[in-house]
């Protein structure tokens, strides 16, 4: 029997099981290749054994990174990538190194360095989910941080200023989702009809994007203006993650579920407070049946009732 398998991420909203792309990452590929992970929410990634997250925990062995977790669960035989030719899988490197050099940049900027995105959206949900006092320090470190690695990659020259680097980091985003939107085509998946490693990731970088409602959308509106990525990430929700369009669980499996379980516990509770009755009334003192009280006719030959006194 394998061992038990937990991983730590950040939660999620606006239909989305998590916001932090490399956490959607490894939950997608568990659900491509079937590995049966625990996921648990935390709410403050200092809380996870290396002070990041996505973290997967499997008895003493503790992994960090989606490119080691992903490595880690293929040696437990739990493969999205078997059917792919030595060419496909050069593919997928290729276009994850495009990812995280084209839109990962933009995407940081877009959470945590647009002044009017962070204030209004993303340090309000990071600080209600991260306990006080944490609450006032940390999403501004991660805000400090994503600006550092975005400067650290793209600020050289010829472009010096955080303008500059905005303009261009957005114009490479642009430019990596019409190439992503052209490979995948007509396609359900970007490699046929079965998900694989690099759906994982795609699905990672662009259900945030497509998903958050933030004040300034300039990335959004143009995945937007891709109808087939935007279907790519409705299909994965829907298909994997029992999410409609919305948000919200379809009527199925696990509505049935939750609909038993509730009839359940009603059912427990009715059955306890008839016993309790019970109780009661064999505890209390027992007195003889009242007789009835026979009932005289009113002048109208009708019984003269409370009822009949209370009637207009």
């Amino acid at each position: 029997m394998a061992a038990p398998m937990e991983l730590s991420c950040w939660g999620g909203d606006w239909g989305l099981p998590s916001l932090h792309p490399e956490s959607l990452t490894v939950m997608a590929y568990a659900k491509f290749s079937g590995a049966p992970l625990t996921v648990n929410t935390i709410n403050n990634s200092w809380r996870a054994p290396k002070g990041d997250v996505p973290v997967l925990i499997s008895e003493d062995i503790v992994i960090s990174q989606p490119a080691k977790i992903l490595n880690f669960l293929r040696k437990q035989k739990y493969n999205a990538d078997y059917e792919l030719s030595a060419k496909q899988g050069a593919d997928t490197l290729a276009y994850i190194a495009l990812l995280e050099e084209k839109l990962l940049p933009a995407l940081l900027h877009t959470f945590w360095v647009e002044a009017e995105n962070y204030c209004s959206v993303t340090k309000p949900w990071f600080a209600s989910r991260i306990p006080f006092p944490l609450s006032l320090y940390l999403p501004g470190k991660m805000s400090r941080e994503a600006l550092n690695r975005i400067l650290l990659t793209r600020g050289g020259p010829p472009l010096y200023s955080l303008t500059e680097v905005e303009a261009q980091i957005y114009r490479d985003a642009k430019e990596c989702l019409n190439l992503l939107s052209k490979r995948l085509g007509t396609s359900q998946f970007f490699f046929g009809d079965t998900p694989t490693t690099l759906d994982a990731f795609v699905f990672g970088f662009l259900a945030p994007i497509y998903k958050v409602c933030f004040p300034r959308v300039q990335l959004q509106e143009h995945l937007k203006q891709l109808p087939n990525l935007c279907r790519f990430c409705d299909d994965v929700l829907t298909c994997y993650f029992r999410l409609t369009v919305s948000g919200h669980s379809p009527a199925g499996q696990d509505t049935a579920d939750a609909n038993l379980q509730k009839l359940t516990q009603l059912v427990n509770k009715e059955s306890n407070l008839i016993e309790k009755m019970d109780d009661n009334l064999r505890k209390s003192p027992q007195h003889p049946p009242r007789k009835l009280t026979t009932l005289k006719l009113a002048a109208g030959g009708e019984e003269s009732s409370p009822l009949n006194r209370l009637s207009p």
